[in-house]
């Protein structure tokens, strides 16, 4: 159904619109803006874009081509991360996102924590559902989003998947 596809320099170009793409989506909930040029912010996409074993990002490939991004990191620590998951829109509901969050932490086995703000309730639904399916010891906690005191805490879902 999916394939995931390490992100090599010959794909940033797609890396990069579906940055553009999530950026977009998070506005609705977060309060962020293109720049003068129209663009959203790239700097925190920047940090994949360079070999790291702390740091793993991924595109999403369906049979129609690329329809997602999934980046990760603490891989070399005791717990790993979604920092930014994305799936087109078109995808959304067919289990083009759920095929694509259990490829990857299936990667990585051990305990997990993904974050996501109940004002998202798609992402809320999506998170919890999946850490229902497929892990145990699921916990929540609030957290503030850092630098930005004005939006709503952070849910941060941990769950250990072996």
């Amino acid at each position: 159904m999916i394939e995931l596809r390490e992100l090599t320099s010959e794909r940033h170009e797609i890396a990069e619109r579906f940055w553009q793409l999530f950026l977009h989506d998070l506005s609705e909930f977060r309060d962020s803006h293109p720049d003068e040029h129209g663009a959203f912010k790239r700097r925190h996409l920047e940090a994949y874009l360079v070999p790291d074993p702390d740091r793993a990002a991924f595109l999403v490939y369906a049979a129609s081509g690329p329809v997602g991004l999934a980046l990760v990191y603490g891989l070399t620590g005791e717990v790993r991360r979604f920092d930014q998951f994305f799936v087109i829109r078109s995808q959304r509901r067919a289990g083009v996102g759920r095929a694509a969050a259990r490829a990857v932490i299936g990667r990585y086995p051990g305990s997990w924590e993904v974050g996501f703000q109940n004002e998202n309730p798609s992402a809320a639904r999506f998170w919890r559902r999946l850490a229902a399916e497929i892990g145990t010891d699921v916990r929540e906690r609030l957290q503030p989003v850092p630098d930005k005191p004005h939006i709503p805490d952070d849910v941060i879902l941990s769950f250990e998947f072996a």
